[in-house]
């Protein structure tokens, strides 16, 4: 008999989030969805359940018991307005959240990170991810998962939030070249990356799992 799953999906109000949240729900296994968030959440399924917190004030009495966790959270320099901060998004939170969800029962995490993911490298943005990575791994989770996707290709506005100039002008000019770009390179959608992610992490698998965008791409078709 399958053992229902509880999940928590971090960062629910953003492009991959909601598509995970929309794979959850479908999904027979899953019992409870919840999510942590700073306010209400618009157009947010009401069975998901969501939790105000103050993420500068957080505690293990803050979170539910969950199975899993899918770690969605992310900005850029430029929305963060400092490395400073950038990192306290971007590495600090999702850590702290992790090590607060093990003590609340989770046995895998899910983390959407980033192409080129790698703590030695010379790019502020990329060497964040990649000290994420392998922070993460050295807790111990039973399983982790880290899709690392190419540039997002999907609606910002739709969702409230500011529309980043240089990411719509990068895909204006590589969707009429899509065909020519090799697959890990190509802009990926938010559904790709987040059918990678909840299929993987609900697999059955042990360890680390690197996912890049090629192969999320490839799993994206393959389901279709």
């Amino acid at each position: 008999m399958t053992v229902a799953r509880n999940a928590l999906v971090l960062g629910a109000s953003g492009l991959v989030g909601r598509a995970v949240c929309k794979l959850l729900l479908s999904d027979p296994g899953v019992s409870e969805i919840h999510a942590l968030a700073r306010s209400p959440i618009a157009r947010l399924d009401p069975s998901i359940r969501t939790h105000t917190v103050d993420f500068r004030r957080l505690d293990a009495t803050a979170l539910p018991r969950v199975d899993e966790v899918y770690c969605c959270l992310g900005t850029t320099r430029a929305d963060a307005g400092s490395e400073e901060a950038f990192r306290w998004v971007d590495h600090d939170l999702p850590l702290l959240l992790a090590r607060l969800c093990q003590t609340q029962g989770a046995k895998r995490f899910g983390l959407v990170s980033a192409m080129g993911a790698d703590r030695r490298s010379r790019i502020f943005y990329s060497r964040v991810k990649g000290e994420l990575e392998e922070d993460l791994k050295a807790l111990g989770f039973e399983l982790l998962v880290c899709a690392r996707p190419a540039l997002l290709d999907g609606a910002r506005a739709g969702l409230g939030q500011r529309t980043r100039w240089a990411e719509r002008l990068t895909l204006a000019v590589l969707h009429p070249l899509r065909a020519l770009i090799p697959m890990r390179y190509r802009p990926i959608t938010p559904d790709a990356v987040a059918g990678g992610l909840v299929g993987t992490l609900c697999s059955g698998a042990r360890g680390t799992i690197v996912l890049e965008s090629d192969e999320l791409q490839r799993s994206a078709k393959e389901a279709r």
